[in-house]
């Protein structure tokens, strides 16, 4: 026979309590009271019932092992959304399709963390691990004549073909022939600015370093 709990007023079935106060339920489910709280505003696990004087909650010992399943769903990473659709699924096939959906997620997460890892690893590689060649090559001074102007992106496809111009009617002037292909258009950032600092030159030369007869605009 049934008989009154001193404690709740809740009937008492073999000395099984019907009801268990939100501590004890805390306690039972390995879950904070501040998150049993959360997940009744939520709607995702409401109390047996709840005391329209006190607001105290209490839970049915039956809901204890809907209780395991969320805190079994959020250790596998399940946000609570997800978890209220699974477990409000309307059939054994929609709540597949909605595990599976976050299984799918968590092996692309994998993924994505392996990629990682692989990555840190080379970052952590000892240098020696590391192969690069590097060259030393000594070039010849050369006589150059070029002009270097600020002009902006818009601008220098025509500011080229009047600096080629330029250097071709100078070179004529003084008699001194062009023995080698006009330097590109280069754009460098050698002073400050938003605009390119652009060089072209007979023969291509550094851009940052001034050569001997350089022709300023």
């Amino acid at each position: 026979m049934g008989e009154h709990s001193p404690l709740m007023g809740d009937p008492i079935m073999g000395g099984v309590p019907g009801y268990l106060s939100i501590g004890d339920f805390s306690r039972a489910t390995h879950m904070t009271v501040k998150m049993l709280r959360h997940y009744h505003q939520m709607g995702l696990l409401e109390p047996a019932e709840v005391d329209p004087r006190t607001g105290y909650r209490r839970y049915s010992t039956s809901q204890v092992s809907a209780a395991q399943v969320i805190r079994r769903f959020r250790d596998l990473g399940m946000p609570l959304e997800e978890i209220q659709a699974v477990l409000s699924a309307p059939d054994l096939d929609t709540r597949n399709r909605r595990i599976a959906a976050h299984l799918s997620r968590l092996e692309k997460e994998v993924g994505r963390t392996q990629s990682a890892v692989v990555s840190l690893r080379d970052l952590l590689a000892a240098p020696g691990d590391v192969t690069a060649r590097i060259e030393l090559r000594a070039t010849p001074a050369v006589e150059a004549a070029a002009i270097t102007a600020v002009v902006g992106a818009e601008e220098s496809v025509a500011w080229l073909q009047g600096a080629l111009g330029e250097l071709r009617a100078t070179l004529a002037a003084h008699n001194a022939p062009a023995s080698a292909a006009a330097g590109a258009s280069t754009p460098t950032r050698c002073s400050p600015g938003t605009a390119d600092r652009r060089r072209s030159s007979f023969p291509a030369q550094d851009p940052c370093r001034p050569p001997g007869g350089s022709l300023p605009r």
